[in-house]
């Protein structure tokens, strides 16, 4: 099995292309109109934000939730050898078509390297590890090798293989099974989700106050304002820091020994839109 692709953002390596390939939509998430290819007016020459640390005061909340899964700085030193999108059009647009592609390959190495790291030694582990390296070998392709790759396609296949790989780590403690469902806004207090299948579920705004979600599958879930306060995450699998930050929680908030507590959970909660336009165009894992 390979290995040593970087998979956390690194934005002081990166010429700021999730600032300018994607599109967004002023919302909840974004305080402005942007199309895809155009830079942010935030954006600064030297491709770092001018309002980094006032983002969710300015009305950008989705840029602070946003992960590229360390695609930018990859694209960026390591397809692009690092040239600049800004030097002329031709390569600014085959850097966004590639980052495109580059994205979500990181995201399912990040998805994939969880999903080993969780399944003991045997056939699915085998699965895994070499889809592990097949999109690691994708991902240093060059710029004509990406464009050609089947992102759906790829994305499918390994999405059979994760979705096992939660069903495996889930055994003997598996819960209600909620993938894919609509639970914006709603109360799931008195709801036993522990060990549940949530992966691809929308959780825009849910209460999940005091909830033990046990080692539930939260593969994908939307959780943008979920209330997170007193829950308990400590055991829950395929759980990102991006899903955290865009969430609410406070000091008792179990989380997983490797995530983060967000700084802005300090803050007074305030009251989340029923259902804001999402951050960037993507698609996470789903099962199918």
């Amino acid at each position: 099995m390979g290995g040593g692709w970087e998979l956390r953002a690194d934005c002081a390596r990166c010429a700021g292309v999730c600032c300018v390939a994607p599109a967004f939509a002023a919302s909840a998430d974004f305080a402005i109109d942007k199309p895809a290819g155009r830079p942010c007016p935030n954006l600064r020459p030297d491709s770092r934000c001018g309002i980094h640390s006032e983002l969710r005061e300015r009305g950008f909340p989705g840029c602070t939730v946003f992960d590229c899964f360390g695609a930018g700085q990859h694209l960026t030193q390591g397809t692009f050898a690092g040239r600049d999108w800004r030097a002329d059009p031709a390569t600014a647009r085959r850097m966004f078509d590639t980052f495109a592609v580059l994205r979500p390959l990181h995201e399912l190495l990040w998805y994939l390297t969880e999903a080993v790291r969780l399944t003991p030694p045997g056939p699915l582990r085998d699965d895994l590890a070499a889809a592990l390296d097949e999109t690691g070998r994708l991902t240093d392709g060059t710029p004509a090798v990406l464009l050609a790759v089947d992102v759906d396609a790829h994305r499918d296949r390994v999405n059979r293989l994760l979705s096992s790989a939660g069903e495996q780590a889930r055994a003997g403690r598996a819960g209600p099974d909620r993938r894919g469902a609509v639970l914006i806004g709603v109360d799931l207090r008195r709801v036993a989700l522990a060990g549940a299948n949530l992966r691809g579920a929308t959780l825009i705004g849910a209460d999940l106050r005091g909830v033990r979600l046990g080692a539930a599958d939260l593969t994908g879930a939307d959780l943008r304002g979920a209330d997170l306060r007193g829950t308990d995450l400590g055991e829950c699998l395929f759980l990102h820091q991006s899903q955290l930050d865009a969430a609410r929680g406070d000091h008792r908030t179990a989380l997983p020994p490797d995530l983060r507590r967000p700084a802005h959970w300090s803050l007074t909660p305030t009251p989340t839109p029923t259902a804001p336009r999402p951050p960037h165009p993507r698609r996470p894992p789903h099962p199918r």
